[in-house]
């Protein structure tokens, strides 16, 4: 058995950290939010000072990297390990562009799964879950999962006045982020230069541009992961699908720092080292080990009824 499953019987969440390190020199970008550029911050230090810190990568930037593991992008489909796996997906155009649950935003909640003229997933949500009254969102956790598992670890707002008046939702299971602790600031700059005319109106993309660059470095870039197993257990989806959640979160922690950290063009990162911090000691098993795993467990959960037969749904976008 890859998971000691008897190590996370009575933890209510599994705690990961995972050191980084910029994969050449020392220099990273941060993410940047448009009315306020780097989140910087001072966080409690050592002898009662105070630590400069970044926020490296939000929650739900985070959560969106995680999700993108799962779609294998040259072959338009899911990555292979996770055959079986129920999503829906949707077509947009005569010219065979689709979207999918998996790498909306949203999730369910996409305008192109519940505002088109096609109410497959609507009428699958509204004829399954109360509409009036108080929500049950173990009866949501029951149709996630078997129409969208995904969304039963990165969370969905269902915002449509038809289903309880928009109060379905199931919040992060899995969740993350990256810090940079003791950080120094980087400034430097540049210039978009024009031979043909440097004086050009450069509202029309003429002339010379000068422009400011503030990069950082740190002591330490730290990615910090969340699994909250005591939420897990409260879908009351049984075993199966407790060990199926439980191992498609780590599948996708593992693949994310496998896979996925180069953030950006200035802020690409190494793994380090990898370690669970609660319950102390637990093992995290290695990305081959987890993938070998879930064919086996995804096939449990669909003998058990859980997912839907076929797996995807279906459903052409047009619009109202």
């Amino acid at each position: 058995m890859t998971i000691d499953w008897q190590r996370l019987a009575k933890e209510p969440r599994l705690l990961m950290e995972a050191e980084l390190q910029p994969a050449q020199g020392k220099r990273f970008q941060p993410t940047g939010f448009p009315d306020l550029g780097a989140a910087s911050y001072e966080a409690p230090g050592e002898n009662g000072g105070r630590t400069q810190m970044v926020l490296v990568e939000s929650a739900q930037s985070v959560a969106n990297r995680m999700e993108a593991v799962c779609w294998d992008e040259a072959n338009d489909n899911l990555h292979p390990a996770l055959t079986g796996m129920p999503y829906v997906h949707v077509k947009l155009t005569e010219e065979d562009q689709t979207t999918n649950s998996i790498i909306e935003p949203h999730r369910l909640n996409s305008p192109y799964i519940l505002e088109g003229a096609d109410k497959t997933v609507l009428n699958i949500l509204t004829n399954r879950l109360p509409t009036q009254g108080q929500v049950d969102l173990r009866k949501l956790a029951g149709v996630l999962a078997e129409i969208d598992a995904n969304s039963l670890l990165h969370g969905v707002f269902l915002a449509k006045r038809e289903l309880a008046g928009g109060r379905y939702r199931l919040p992060r299971a899995l969740s993350a982020f990256i810090e940079a602790i003791d950080v120094r600031t980087v400034d430097s700059g540049g210039v978009k230069n024009d031979p043909v005319n440097p004086s050009g109106d450069t509202s029309k993309g003429f002339g010379n541009v000068p422009f400011h660059r503030t990069e950082y470095t740190a002591e330490r870039i730290v990615a910090y992961f969340n699994l909250d197993l005591a939420q897990i257990r409260a879908y009351r989806l049984g075993e199966s699908a407790e060990r199926f959640l439980v191992t498609l979160a780590l599948w996708k922690v593992r693949r994310f720092l496998d896979t996925g950290l180069r953030l950006r063009t200035a802020c690409d990162l190494d793994l380090v080292r990898v370690k669970a911090t609660r319950p102390k000691g637990f093992s995290i098993p290695a990305t081959p080990e987890l993938e070998a795993d879930l064919p086996g467990i995804i096939g449990e959960c669909a003998k058990a009824g859980l997912f839907a037969d076929p797996p995807i749904t279906k459903l052409k976008f047009q619009r109202k």
